[in-house]
């Protein structure tokens, strides 16, 4: 009987916060059947994989790569170059890769700001003389290099082509058992895979669609934190006057968040046809907020209603742009002209 060949995978982690590993070890004993399947060749979170393993493999040799986080230094970038021309079928794998996530909201500032709050404005360190790393340093083993640190985090599709995308923070786990399933198929028994630049384990419809919570679409005179209210069950966050980003987001997570009295937060990013989850979620705040009969009021105090509800919005641009800033319209703020500093390089 002839022996085949299993196909190969391979999972790399940038600048993210590991939970997308631990989301994939969630599946549960079905990990079994993958490492039946697949044969493991880089996976760093759990196994001793080295980068120069995978600049050893050929073009093409690793059959499918789960790629998450996104690319904040020069060494995520790199990784995701070489991980790209050695495989096959690349997936942008959670939120962090798919939109920027988290690691993007600091878009909204620039390097040297937080430079300094690492290095110089942190409690917990003593650094009188404002020493920042340096990307060379030579010590008695040889030089010393260090990543570059850039100016804005990127999604992994502004850096190279990306196969599909599988959103989430993290993708859930029967999610990611689905489309292992799917892909396990196709390398085991020709089945077809999805078309190229599919979103994976996700609706194309707004969250709204699956949430089982009940909306009458009321004004609301103010917003709350969800610290500051206890929610009643059953009814719309957003008509409680806690945002929630159901009317902007995709569905296919089953509302897990509102279903236990949190809004969405957005995670699985704009559905089908939505360029700016931020900018359509704004539009959805506008209409809910109460200032009256518009009629009644003059311009000016109809502008001082809206800006007194638009006020008890926490962080408004943290809110809307959560986890999809590297993605946004926006991007970020407006970069500033580096200052110079002293005590170390960039």
């Amino acid at each position: 009987m002839e022996h085949k060949e299993k196909p190969k995978l391979a999972m790399y982690w940038a600048s993210s916060c590991g939970g997308c590993e631990i989301s994939v070890l969630n599946i549960g004993e079905h990990i079994l059947t993958v490492d039946q399947v697949f044969d493991l060749v880089f996976f760093p979170c759990i196994a001793d994989f080295k980068v120069s393993d995978v600049a050893n493999y050929p073009d093409g040799y690793i059959d499918l790569c789960l790629f998450n986080g996104a690319i904040r230094n020069s060494e995520n970038e790199e990784t995701a170059r070489l991980l790209r021309q050695k495989s096959k079928v690349m997936v942008a794998f959670g939120s962090c890769a798919y939109e920027g996530c988290i690691p993007a909201l600091s878009n909204l500032t620039s390097k040297q700001a937080t430079l300094a709050t690492v290095y110089d404005d942190n409690p917990s360190l003593d650094n009188p003389e404002h020493i920042r790393p340096l990307e060379e340093a030579e010590v008695p083993e040889g030089m010393l290099d260090l990543p570059e640190f850039y100016d804005r985090v990127k999604t992994l599709d502004q850096v190279v082509p990306v196969d599909y995308t599988i959103p989430g923070c993290p993708p859930e786990p029967e999610q990611i058992w689905a489309i292992l399933q799917v892909v396990v198929a196709a390398f085991t028994e020709g089945a077809p895979l999805p078309p190229p630049g599919a979103i994976l384990g996700a609706g194309d419809r707004a969250l709204c669609d699956e949430c089982p919570l009940a909306r009458e679409e009321k004004a609301v005179s103010r917003f709350y934190r969800p610290f500051e209210i206890d929610p009643e069950p059953g009814k719309c966050l957003l008509d409680q006057g806690i945002v929630c980003m159901g009317p902007a987001t995709r569905n296919g997570c089953k509302a897990l968040c509102p279903r236990v009295g949190m809004g969405c937060r957005g995670c699985y990013g704009p559905m089908e046809g939505v360029e700016d989850q931020g900018a359509k979620m704004l539009s959805a705040i506008a209409s809910t907020i109460d200032v009256g009969d518009p009629a009644d009021l003059d311009e000016e105090e109809l502008e001082r209603k809206i800006e007194e509800v638009v006020a008890t919005l926490p962080d408004p641009a943290g809110t809307f742009y959560r986890f999809s800033m590297g993605h946004s319209l926006l991007r970020g703020a407006r970069p500033e002209p580096e200052a110079v500093t002293e005590g170390g390089g960039s």
